[in-house]
């Protein structure tokens, strides 16, 4: 019995992670030219790929997965293998944390505007997303310990297609997003465009319990909060490709999104004779354009390969709040902003393949020049009833924050396999040029700073044999303060007793990341990593002695010591509960294979100079994923993850952070329509319980959002499915990053 299964297993691991091909395929690696030997797999028939692992990343299909595509960009990310939450909203990979990739490019934006961009864009956008556990030297220094690399779609078919996906929101509010997808190709060029619109509401519900320990006895403040959302965007992609010659091809891509959002809060605070509540508004506009320009050739019958590629990024948004509030002991306060932010990114850079096949030996090399520039122009009204913000230019305080940074970087990476040894070893200079200018009511407050640092990187891979493997490697990384977390302006709606800065001398961020990993039948894997991070900041709440006030900011620790180590593995259904005849069928047509994916997460942290005022306990995060087969070909997907009470990084978990998701999803007409009904988070148990300690200051917090939501999805394709999907993409031998050498 075990013999038979662990066989079957082994092939399962073929027919649910075969490409999307017609007659016979071979995997091969995203980044590679040559056959990834995991090792290789011959499949026959027409598959579909969800899931491949490798030796140095995770790759997820997302487009037709109905277990992802329905809903935005960010809800796919966050039920991928091995992603957590944190309590504040972060994201992180088997406990290390994350830069994010779109189309191969880092996205400058961060916190909250990273998280509304990618809820903007709608997953059945995505091809497929690359979880990279370890990069190399090819990716940004600048990469914490991980990323994520969202793939936007990129099939193109001969002719002209169309695909309308509409999706219905309701739980107490009632919403729909529409969208209509183009593609198509004619002679040497081939173009998809994409236009959506996207109407959002949603309620929020927050609590802090803060104790001020700096008085004798400690002091205790309630405060409570209620804010209605409204989101609303209209996004724009794209994208073409023009091949030059049989060997070249220029790539342009254009992306565009603008929002107009709005959030009405109350918030109340009660303890040590205040009886306060606030009423507050909060208007934001936002615009986003990323332009590229790609040239990629293959230079000659040797392998030899040249990608140069320009990227520009604008973006700009204007916050408007406005706060009108009453405290008995103060009578009536007011708190007024006005913001404008803009944000510029630009770079060029090239990568450069060289490999030596006889010789079973590679380089990789390249360069990158980038420019960064942001300006935040932030003024206010305090306690004042005669200026409304809205109507009136006259401000009692002005901050004007500037930030610059130049970075010039160039990368060498060598690969060589001896036997079954993989061997890689690169290097990656790092120039970074930083300014920063902070204009308080006049005063000014300047830091000027340059990192050049050499970024090492080192990996290993050993083929115990043709379906397994083992990998060990090691990289240094850099994670310079993002704008977020430095800016002096990035509150919005505060009170007397709450405000939000940023942290202006906050220090870059040095990694030590040691990894190792066991891969297994392109399914299974089994790894531990182990992150140091130096002057590693966190999201705190704190307080200035003898003051009733909670600042929430960024805060830097000595070293933050992070162990992790993960599980993920597939149950094949069908092998239990179906004959091994059928089993055997539905493997060749893996959109009909019953399964449960399961992914456990173990992490700990420990802190330099700082001590936990509560037991520091390790947490492991349980998730599992499903595919039910059920009569008349309804599909049934259901998600489940469970974050346990425990410590996360620096905060205590009071009470499990959990989410149940189910949907069914049916085709019709021959596939070209596809009708989805699904329902988020269905016994409306995902909020947040904890605990956090600050300088003189420790803060109880709750959050729960109205998560619980049902959506009916409904997508029809126009044009002729059954043609044959145009390959104009040139592959090109970059830089794999956990060691496994090209063949």
């Amino acid at each position: 019995m075990k013999s038979n299964l662990f066989y079957s297993l082994l092939f399962f691991s073929g027919a649910i992670f075969a490409q999307e091909n017609t007659n016979e395929t071979n995997l091969k690696s995203s980044d590679s030219s040559k056959t990834d030997k995991l090792k290789e797999v011959t499949i026959y028939g027409n598959k579909k790929q969800f899931l491949k692992v490798e030796s140095d990343k995770t790759t997820v299909g997302v487009k037709d997965n109905p277990m992802l595509s329905s809903g935005s960009a960010f809800d796919a990310v966050k039920k991928l293998p091995g992603v957590i939450t944190s309590p504040t909203g972060s994201l992180s990979l088997n406990g290390k944390g994350v830069a994010i990739y779109i189309d191969g490019a880092p996205s400058t934006l961060s916190g909250t505007d990273l998280q509304n961009y990618l809820s903007s864009l709608p997953a059945n956008a995505i091809e497929k997303v690359e979880l990279i556990y370890n990069p190399g030297a090819s990716f940004d220094a600048n990469a914490s310990g991980s990323i994520i690399n969202i793939i936007t779609s990129s099939k193109r078919l001969k002719g002209v297609n169309a695909t309308v996906n509409v999706n219905y929101n309701f739980n107490k509010n009632q919403k729909t997003s529409p969208q209509i997808m183009l593609n198509g190709k004619e002679k040497k060029v081939s173009w998809q465009t994409m236009l959506g619109y996207n109407y959002i509401d949603s309620n929020e519900t927050t609590g802090n319990n803060q104790q001020f320990t700096t008085f004798t006895p400690v002091k205790n403040l309630y405060q409570s909060s209620t804010m209605f959302n409204t989101n609303r965007n209209v996004y724009f992609r794209l994208g073409t490709n023009y091949k030059l010659t049989d060997q070249s091809n220029l790539l342009f891509n254009y992306n565009a999104n603008a929002s107009n959002d709005r959030t009405n809060s109350n918030t109340s605070v009660y303890g040590e004779g205040n009886n306060f509540e606030d009423a507050a508004i909060t208007k934001t506009k936002t615009s986003n354009h990323e332009i590229s320009l790609q040239y990629k050739t293959k230079l000659d019958t040797l392998g030899r390969t040249l990608d140069v590629t320009a990227f520009t990024n604008l973006f700009n948004k204007n916050p408007l709040s406005q706060s009108s509030g009453y405290n008995e002991a103060n009578g009536n306060l007011f708190n007024n902003a006005n913001n404008d932010f803009s944000l510029t990114n630009y770079y060029l850079k090239y990568d450069f393949a060289i490999p030596f096949e006889q010789l079973k030996f590679s380089i990789n090399t390249g360069g990158k020049y980038n420019t960064i520039k942001v300006n935040h122009l932030g003024k206010n009204n305090i306690n004042s009833s005669t200026d409304d913000i809205f109507t009136n230019g006259n401000f009692a305080k002005i901050t004007d924050f500037n930030y610059t940074e130049n970075n010039l970087a160039f990368y060498v990476e060598a690969r060589k396999k001896i036997k079954k040894f993989d061997f890689t070893a690169g290097v990656r200079f790092e120039d970074f040029k930083v300014k920063r200018l902070a204009n308080l009511d006049l005063n000014t407050t300047q830091l000027d700073y340059r990192n050049t640092n050499f970024f090492p990187n080192a990996s290993v891979l050993y083929e115990m044999n043709e379906q397994m493997n083992i990998s060990a490697s090691y990289s240094k990384k850099i994670e310079q303060p993002n704008y977020n977390t430095i800016d002096p302006n990035n509150g919005s709606a505060v009170n007397q007793f709450n405000t939000s800065t940023g942290n202006f001398n906050l220090k870059p961020t040095y990694f030590d990341n040691f990894d190792i990993k066991f891969t297994a039948f392109q399914f299974v894997q089994l790894g531990a990593n182990y992150v140091v991070g130096k002057d590693d900041g966190r999201f705190v709440f704190s307080a200035k002695p003898g003051e009733l006030v909670s600042n929430a900011t960024t805060q830097q620790f000595d070293k933050i010591k992070t162990f992790s180590a993960y599980l993920s593995f597939p149950l094949p259904l069908d092998y239990f509960f179906k004959s091994k005849e059928e089993f055997a069928k539905r493997m060749n047509t893996i959109e009909k294979m019953n399964y449960i994916f399961f992914n456990i997460n173990y992490v700990k942290s420990t802190i330099d100079g700082f001590t936990f005022p509560f037991t520091n306990k390790p947490i492991t995060n349980y998730g599992a994923q499903s595919q039910i087969i059920l009569p008349w070909n309804i599909t049934n997907t259901m998600n489940y993850f469970i974050l346990p009470k425990g410590t996360w990084e620096i905060y205590q978990i009071e009470k499990p952070i959990q989410q149940f998701d189910i949907s069914f999803n049916k085709d019709f007409n021959n596939k070209k329509l596809k009708i989805g009904l699904h329902c988020f988070d269905v016994f409306n148990a995902n909020e947040i319980n904890g605990i956090i300690s600050g300088n003189n200051l420790q803060t109880g917090f709750y959050q729960k959002r109205d998560s619980r939501t049902f959506r009916i999805s409904l997508t029809y394709n126009f044009g002729n499915l059954k043609l044959e999907k145009e390959n104009t993409e040139i592959t090109t031998e970059k830089v794999k990053q956990g060691g496994g050498m090209m063949k």
